[in-house]
């Protein structure tokens, strides 16, 4: 009973630190404007004009004041960044017949990897621990046995995926192709002539003037660089707006050998795709679910560890695959620690940034041994959307960033029933936010995402308007989630 009563103490101890720290400055002003207030309440008539004409104001001093109001005013206003609104997006959904249950997927491996059961035995293992539900899906080529990865199937997954994404998103936001001023798309390992965006412009017949761009080779935080490219261009093109397709083409990318490596994203990749619509016309403010507040890209490749960590090379039997280093969590905690240093003073409150630069300066003058303090970043933001790269990286997360199982509800159930989907599945775990009706206006979301090179990514998002969205991927399971996943499931 002690224990309780003492961390009971601790909690409001914290959060009464927590209240001083973030509101110093109003109490502080609080007594003042009140004891000025009542001493002018004090004041006769005579006493008050007596004190205006001691002040000596006359017409040129009144002017010059109003003329620098004025101009201090303006130069704020032209310097001011434009907003970047997200209007609506717009999530894939594959059809049944893509689907890969756990049984069709070994049954698979085992046919396609015959003269290999140790391979067999390795994806099966991966598999139980992966996370991944018995609903994701992969493209048509790698149904068959063997798969046929050719361009034709490769570019008609493509079609499928972005077609459709943009459809809904046309049918969602009222949209019209002409009307497209600017066009981003980004694929990391699909990189056909022409280009994917070619493809989207040839498809809807969109302006000729249109500024189309294509990111490949960027990994899975390519979303949050589209996302960036957007933002600067939308500051130079006023009045304009701005569709971004995030995907990842399995297809051309399913690897057929036998490095382990190279095995391990055949178990976690899976279809998926997502397109965004970004403005920053005012007329689009009061329909646009979010406003961009911050978006913050660390690039860890000077260092050779990290740029290898995640490779596409030939294994020695010429069989083109990902690999995928050992390393791989070590170095996404560093790059995630640096984007931090970066993006932690632009979101968290006084309290939190004092407390950590105590521990900061205690580390470097005192004693290097204490514990680092880790900022509570659940004072900053009330949802997270994190990569959905793995278990493994949820879990790392959840761990570093100290958050708790709800937190992390949206990305364990987007890995659960869309497997990893790339760049786009920070949007699919959105719209399960948004499906299960949390999304309140004035809430901030923070979207962290990782990529090869490495990369640590993140955006900082607040919501506009109250959404409960009865549309989109999970509008036919949000219902059955979240769900119980254990650490192991035995096939």
């Amino acid at each position: 009973m002690s224990d309780f009563s003492s961390s009971v103490k601790l909690k409001y101890a914290k959060l009464g630190y927590q209240y001083l720290i973030n509101h110093f400055l109003t109490l502080l002003l609080i007594p003042i404007i009140t004891s000025i207030s009542i001493k002018l309440l004090r004041m006769g008539p005579e006493e008050f004009i007596n004190l205006l004409n001691s002040l000596h104001f006359d017409l040129l001093h009144v002017l010059c004041s109003c003329f620098l109001i004025i101009f201090v005013l303006t130069v704020y206003f032209m310097s001011k960044p434009r907003t970047v609104y997200l209007v609506d997006y717009s999530c894939y959904k594959p059809p049944v017949t893509c689907r890969v249950p756990f049984a069709t997927f070994m049954e698979h491996s085992r046919l396609i990897l015959k003269d290999n059961p140790k391979s067999v035995e390795f994806q099966m293992r991966i598999l139980e621990r992966s996370g991944l539900g018995e609903e994701t899906c992969l493209p048509p080529a790698i149904h068959y046995i063997p798969p046929t990865p050719t361009m034709e199937s490769a570019r008609s997954e493509a079609q499928m995926v972005i077609f459709t994404a943009m459809d809904d998103l046309f049918k969602k936001t009222g949209l019209k192709p002409k009307d497209i001023d600017i066009l981003i798309v980004n694929c990391s390992l699909f990189s056909p002539t022409p280009s994917l965006s070619a493809m989207i412009i040839n498809k809807y017949k969109l302006r000729s003037n249109i500024k189309s761009f294509n990111l490949s080779g960027m990994g899975c935080s390519a979303g949050l660089i589209s996302v960036d490219v957007a933002r600067d261009l939308l500051q130079v093109h006023p009045n304009s707006n701005a569709v971004i397709v995030s995907t990842e083409i399995i297809t051309p990318n399913y690897y057929q050998g036998n490095e382990r490596a190279m095995l391990l994203p055949n178990c976690l990749f899976r279809m998926g795709a997502a397109a965004i619509l970004l403005s920053n016309r005012r007329s689009d403010r009061w329909r646009a679910k979010y406003k961009l507040c911050h978006l913050v890209r660390t690039h860890r490749g000077a260092e050779d560890k990290s740029y290898y960590c995640v490779y596409e090379q030939e294994d020695k039997d010429g069989n083109i695959g990902i690999n995928l280093s050992k390393d791989l969590m070590a170095i996404a905690g560093e790059a995630l620690k640096s984007n931090i240093t970066t993006i932690g003073p632009l979101v968290l409150p006084a309290s939190e940034q004092l407390l950590f630069l105590i521990s900061l300066i205690g580390r470097k003058i005192f004693n290097p041994k204490w514990k680092p303090y880790i900022p509570d970043f659940k004072m900053a933001f009330e949802h997270f959307c994190i990569h959905a790269g793995g278990r493994a990286v949820i879990d790392e997360l959840q761990k570093n960033l100290q958050l708790s199982a709800e937190h992390v509800e949206a990305s364990r159930m987007t890995l659960h029933r869309f497997g990893n989907t790339s760049s786009s599945s920070l949007w699919y775990e959105l719209s399960y936010i948004e499906a299960k009706g949390k999304m309140k206006r004035g809430d901030r979301v923070w979207q962290i995402a990782f990529g090869s090179g490495f990369k640590c990514n993140s955006a900082v998002w607040k919501c506009n308007r109250s959404v409960k969205s009865s549309e989109g991927p999970w509008s036919d399971c949000i219902d059955r989630y979240p769900v119980f996943i254990p650490e192991v499931v035995k096939l």
